[in-house]
């Protein structure tokens, strides 16, 4: 059994997303305010790893903008070279050096309209990178906001993004299933799942059980011993502990099947 619990784990362990969020100050007005509500909707995205602000010295308004984000803990870039262009290069390399690091966000956040990252999103997509565009009014492409499509906002939406994403987050915590419920819903997905002739693999059943049972709203609605699950395998483990479902080659069975066939 301790071979099937190590096994899950290895194979599907889903950690929170990571996040970067990259600023391109020259093109964007972003004040201490929004500074702290940009922060707040990057927490419901995922773990923020990284957060810069690219900035000319020579520009006096750049500079009183980059202190007061830099006392919310943006990591601040001086880019002072009159060249044009020259901060979305320097932004461009450094998150596709990101990219390319140990600890590669999942999730990109770009505060910029300019078209010179059109380039940039595109090669992050084909990454499978989830990019976020968000721009001030009368200042984006619209080639980057169709890009991006409904990941695409003005900064003055910060305020309503926060709030709704609060209320979703408190109506998902009162949406929290019982562990019993789940397990139930579980093992219903697995049955549907081999009458189906479908191979009964952990994602296929997570997403099963989301489209089966509305009030399933992911493995982080389950509550059990006061906490809830980070992880779907982790679920999964503490059902196979508690005799309610075998996992085997990396699928799942169900143990009321396996008396009936024995």
């Amino acid at each position: 059994m301790t071979d099937n619990h190590s096994a899950i784990g290895k194979k599907t362990e889903q950690l929170q997303p990571l996040l970067s969020i990259y600023v391109d100050l020259q093109n964007t007005h972003l004040t201490q305010i929004l500074g702290s509500q940009l922060q707040e909707v990057g927490k419901f995205e995922g773990i923020l790893i990284d957060a810069k602000v690219y900035y000319n010295s020579l520009c006096p308004d750049q500079v009183s903008a980059k202190n007061k984000l830099q006392s919310l803990g943006f990591k601040c870039i001086d880019v002072p070279c009159p060249l044009k262009n020259s901060a979305d290069n320097q932004l461009i390399a450094d998150c596709l050096e990101d990219i390319d690091s140990n600890q590669s966000p999942d999730t990109v956040i770009l505060l910029s309209g300019d078209g010179d990252f059109i380039k940039l999103v595109r090669n992050l997509q084909k990454l499978d990178k989830k990019v976020i565009v968000f721009a001030e009014q009368g200042q984006i492409k619209q080639r980057l906001k169709e890009l991006v499509g409904s990941d695409f906002h003005f900064l003055d939406e910060l305020p309503s993004l926060v709030a709704s994403k609060t209320q979703q987050q408190i109506e998902n915590i009162q949406c929290q299933l019982t562990y019993s419920e789940a397990v139930e819903y579980l093992i219903e997905a697995v049955k549907t799942a081999l009458s189906k002739g479908k191979r009964a693999g952990l994602g296929f059943i997570n997403s099963l059980m989301c489209q089966l049972f509305p009030k399933y709203q992911g493995v982080t609605s389950v509550k059990h011993q006061g906490k809830t699950f980070s992880r779907f395998s982790e679920f999964v483990e503490t059902a196979v502990k508690d005799g309610k479902i075998r996992f085997q080659d990396q699928q799942l069975f169900v143990i009321e099947a396996d008396k009936l066939s024995a």
